[in-house]
């Protein structure tokens, strides 16, 4: 059982991003959902499913001890009473260190459980060095 509860998707996408530069991976999986379909995919990697594949990832990535700086950027939110999508950029960095940011397209979805909303799926890929968030034109929508 959850520790935490998360009022709100950005709530728990905070905490996951505070966690993440802070290499807690308790903090970081507190805020995924305890299920086996959960997704991550981290640049470049294989898609990981279920809670113990998604841990172990992350365990990996805090053992290295190294500390990140992490810059959001370009937030579009899709919000649904039971589920929310983030599409963002993250800009990865190391603190003190002069190199860019690398930058990262992401897309992180929540899903309003009894206990808060939780994080089911973290998909990061590379991205080019200057994205650009793509607004749709105005006009009607067409849905298929």
């Amino acid at each position: 059982m959850k520790k935490t509860t998360f009022p709100t998707a950005q709530d728990a996408e905070t905490a996951f991003y505070e966690a993440l530069e802070g290499g807690d991976i308790e903090g970081m999986m507190e805020v995924w959902a305890e299920d086996e379909e959960i997704v991550c995919v981290h640049p470049g990697g294989e898609r990981l499913v279920g809670y113990e594949a998604v841990r172990k990832s992350w365990a990996q990535i805090a053992a290295s001890g190294q500390k990140l700086k992490i810059h959001l950027a370009d937030l579009n939110v899709m919000k649904g009473m039971m589920l929310t999508v983030h599409s963002l950029h993250e800009h990865i960095g190391i603190p003190g260190e002069q190199a860019a940011a690398v930058p990262v397209a992401v897309t992180n979805v929540y899903l309003r459980t009894g206990n808060g909303w939780r994080m089911i799926v973290h998909h990061a890929s590379p991205s080019p060095q200057r994205p650009t968030a793509v607004r749709p034109a105005d006009g009607p929508k067409v849905l298929h």
